[in-house]
């Protein structure tokens, strides 16, 4: 897939484009959907399929004091956008003056002039431009004299960013994945933490994951590091050695490995919740408390793929 990262730069065939638009956090199964609706009229038209992105979720601009966490960043965005088949993912970028826009200035300069589109397909409840006062009304009248035809799709029942961020938010990784159509994932730099995982006789690897990537609801997680590699996962503040004003981290153990991560970018991914995070009044407790959840890991991995 061909990443643009300019509008303004993009060299669109001459026949033109097929866009779809959209934050497209997290390239949901209701996502996909959309991006397969527009690969197909795409194929159909003999047009190239383009995603129009964006390189920051708007509603950190728009609304800075409620933009929810991502479910992706953007690399691993880009990522899963090349696995769907579309062909070209334009990045724009979004500022105050991009939230200013009025809709019209938008369809002209970026769909029509910058990207040649022939077709947009956007899903029933897309909005956009200044006020929220773009939508596939305003788009299938500005098509009629621009030239392009527009496609709305509708809603997958139950299947948005929204919902996913809510079940993660309660713990609920498989039925996350149910929606996202793989594990949810998490990245960061492993970093040294107190080394007292090493100590213990479970060495961690701890991932700085950017604050504004949403982690699970705090607790201990089976799942993988990388591709594939099993890991017994603690997202939380380490209650048996910290009060509760410490930071939530994300600790993954790797099963069977031996060896030295510091420095590496990370890929964590969450298979099942095993259980809450817990306060132990000894460390023999504790020990005795991780040992339980490796061997449980390792029940849970058994009947579940890596994503």
């Amino acid at each position: 897939m061909e990443v643009v990262t300019d509008p303004a730069t993009f060299v669109a065939p001459r026949a033109g484009t097929a866009v779809t638009i959209g934050a497209y956090d997290g390239v949901h199964k209701g996502h996909q959907f959309v991006i397969g609706r527009l690969c197909r009229m795409a194929a159909d038209g003999g047009l190239a399929p383009v995603v129009l992105t964006f390189d920051r979720h708007p509603a950190s601009v728009v609304r800075p004091e409620s933009a929810p966490k991502l479910l992706t960043d953007l690399d691993q965005k880009l990522e899963v956008l090349g696995a769907t088949g579309v062909e070209h993912a334009v990045i724009l970028h979004f500022d105050q003056a991009r939230s200013q826009e009025e809709p019209e200035q938008f369809v002209r300069e970026v769909l029509v002039d910058a990207l040649r589109a022939r077709v947009v397909v956007v899903g029933e409840d897309f909005h956009f431009g200044r006020r929220r006062r773009g939508n596939v009304e305003l788009l299938r009248e500005m098509g009629g004299s621009l030239g392009f035809e527009v496609a709305h799709v509708p809603l997958l029942p139950g299947i948005s960013s929204t919902a996913i961020r809510a079940l993660l938010a309660a713990g609920d990784v498989t039925g996350a994945a149910e929606l996202l159509g793989r594990p949810h994932e998490v990245r960061g730099v492993v970093e040294r933490g107190d080394q007292r995982g090493r100590a213990l006789g479970y060495p961690t690897a701890n991932v700085a994951v950017p604050a504004d990537v949403l982690l699970p609801k705090p607790g201990i997680y089976a799942g993988w590091y990388g591709d594939g590699q099993p890991a017994a996962i603690s997202v939380g503040r380490r209650p048996t050695f910290h009060d509760g004003g410490a930071p939530v981290v994300l600790e993954a153990y790797l099963l069977d490995f031996d060896g030295d991560l510091y420095g590496q970018q990370a890929r964590v991914s969450f298979a099942t919740r095993l259980r809450d995070e817990e306060r132990y009044d000894s460390v023999e407790e504790l020990l005795a408390q991780m040992a339980r959840d490796v061997e449980h890991t390792r029940a849970a991995l058994g009947s579940v793929k890596a994503g």
